[in-house]
C-alpha cells in the first residue's frame, strides 16, 4: 500500500510544471525539518507531545489570570458567555496562530549565525535555514490546533465547514513569518543584538494584538489601527472565525492580511539574499 502511494506520487510530481531543481530543494528542506523535530526532543518519554503540554499549559495560565482573576469574557456561540470553557476555546482559538508565529521568527533568527558550518559550504541552498524553524515550530502548534478541533467536536457536536478554509490562512502566516524571518535571519549576522531587541518587540507585539482580550476592550481611536496595521490582528481573528463561529466576519481585513504578508516575504528575501554572499566572510 504504501509502495503503491509513493509510486503514484512520484507520478504526479513529474508531471507538474516544477524544475527538478526545487523538487531537491524541497526534499532537502523536509529532511532538515523532520531531523530538527526529532532532535528537538531526543531522549525525552513523550517526545513531540511535549510542545501541546507547554500550550496548555499556557493556556489555563492565561484562563486563569484573565478570566478567573481579572474577569475578561468572550462570547462564543453555544457557550454561556461567562463560563471559563468559553474564554478557554476563543482564547487558544487565537492564541495558536501567535506561537507558530513568535516561536518560529524568534529561533529563524539565529539559524545563520547557528549553522556557521553549513554557511561555509558552497553548495548549501543558505535559504533553506531560516525556513526549517518557522515549518517545525509551525507543525507543533498544529499538535494543538487538533486538540482544539477536537474539543470543539465534543462541546458542538458538530464542526463548523469554515474549517476547510483554514490553509487559505496558513498560506498568509506561513509568509509573514517567513518574510520576517529572512529580514532578521540576515540582519543578525551583522548586528548580534537583533535576536535580544526582536524578544522585546514580541512582548510589546503580543499586548498590542488581541489575543487575551477582545478587540472590542481597545478604544475606538486606536481599534482602527491595531485592526488594519498590525497583520496578527486579523490572523487571531479569522483564527477564531473559522474554528468556533463559522463564518467570516473580517473579509476585507484578510484581504489586506494576504497584501501585507506577500509585501513583507518579497521584502525579506530580497534583503537576505543581498546580504548572503557576506554572510560567510563575517561568521
Amino acid at each position: 500500500m504504501l509502495g503503491t502511494i509513493k509510486h503514484q506520487a512520484s507520478r504526479v510530481r513529474r508531471r507538474l510544471p516544477i524544475n527538478e531543481h526545487w523538487w531537491t530543494k524541497y526534499d532537502l528542506l523536509r529532511v532538515l525539518v523532520r531531523r530538527d523535530l526529532d532532535a528537538r526532543y531526543k531522549g525525552s518519554i513523550i517526545g513531540n507531545l511535549w510542545p501541546l503540554l507547554n500550550q496548555l499549559s499556557q493556556l489555563f495560565l492565561y484562563i486563569y489570570v484573565f478570566s478567573v482573576v481579572l474577569r475578561v469574557k468572550s462570547n462564543v456561540t453555544g457557550i454561556a458567555a461567562n463560563s471559563h470553557l468559553s474564554f478557554g476555546l476563543w482564547l487558544f482559538a487565537g492564541f495558536l496562530p501567535w506561537l507558530a508565529f513568535s516561536g518560529g521568527l524568534n529561533q529563524a533568527t539565529t539559524s545563520i549565525i547557528n549553522q556557521t558550518n553549513l554557511v561555509k559550504k558552497v553548495v548549501f541552498p543558505l535559504a533553506l535555514l531560516p525556513l526549517v524553524p518557522i515549518l517545525s515550530i509551525f507543525i507543533e502548534t498544529s499538535f494543538g490546533l487538533a486538540a482544539l478541533i477536537i474539543a470543539v467536536a465534543f462541546i458542538f457536536h458538530q464542526l463548523p465547514l469554515t474549517l476547510a478554509l483554514l490553509p487559505l490562512i496558513w498560506i498568509p502566516q506561513l509568509l509573514l513569518t517567513a518574510g520576517l524571518g529572512y529580514l532578521f535571519a540576515g540582519l543578525t549576522v551583522f548586528l548580534r543584538d537583533i535576536p535580544q531587541t526582536l524578544a522585546v518587540i514580541l512582548n510589546f507585539w503580543f499586548y498590542l494584538t488581541p489575543i487575551i482580550y477582545p478587540i472590542t476592550a481597545i478604544p475606538e481611536s486606536f481599534r482602527w489601527f491595531i485592526n488594519w496595521f498590525n497583520p496578527m490582528t486579523p490572523l487571531s481573528e479569522i483564527y477564531r472565525e473559522l474554528i468556533l463561529v463559522g463564518s467570516i466576519q473580517h473579509w476585507r481585513e484578510w484581504g489586506v492580511l494576504w497584501l501585507i504578508s506577500i509585501i513583507i516575504f518579497i521584502l525579506g528575501l530580497t534583503i537576505y539574499r543581498k546580504l548572503r554572499p557576506a554572510f560567510a566572510d563575517v561568521l
